[in-house]
């Protein structure tokens, strides 16, 4: 950030006082502006006993497999966000939608919320982010083609919930990898 949206003036990147980090500060009109994570959303659809997942057709990550998911919007809730990406990846409508992960992964500066839910009919189709999509069972899952390592954590933890017959929340924390 180089002008402030306030005023137009320049913004230096310093401590502003009381602070303990370093911020865009206007230097006219000493307005602060954060920026904070991103929050995405998403949902683990499940249609009697197959997941529905989504190959993508964007990048990151082109060709991939995923859950639907994507950035929260202003003016929704976490659990509308996830019901929006599952119609617009995977052209299903989320139903009884429940709480069921959350990650924190601070080295991209993102929150990820998944909620497990059925979809309407088991009716699902293709949306514009996505090549295909398909429910899966566990054993039909592309574990060497999932997009992100947060889709293979949330995948493995859901089906070792499933088998126990117990959903309980939880929460994560994605670090980033080692260097080699």
């Amino acid at each position: 950030m180089k002008f402030c949206p306030e005023c137009g003036n320049h913004v230096a990147y310093t401590v502003p006082p009381g602070d303990d980090r370093e911020r865009h500060v206007c230097s006219q009109c000493d307005v602060i502006h954060y920026h904070n994570p991103k929050v995405i959303v998403g949902c683990i659809p499940e249609h009697e006993g197959r997941v529905l997942m989504c190959k993508r057709a964007i990048e990151p990550r082109y060709g991939y497999w995923t859950l639907p998911a994507g950035f929260m919007e202003n003016q929704e809730t976490s659990a509308e966000g996830a019901a929006r990406e599952t119609r617009e990846e995977a052209a299903a409508e989320a139903t009884e939608l429940a709480l069921y992960r959350v990650f924190d992964v601070p080295h991209i500066n993102q929150v990820y919320i998944f909620y497990r839910c059925g979809i309407v009919n088991g009716q699902y189709g293709v949306g514009p982010e996505s090549l295909e999509s398909d429910l899966l069972s566990e054993q039909q899952i592309p574990w060497d083609e999932l997009a992100f390592p947060v889709v293979r954590e949330l995948l493995q933890a859901f089906f070792k919930d499933r088998h126990e017959g117990t959903f309980p929340v939880r929460h994560s924390i994605i670090r980033r990898p080692p260097r080699a």
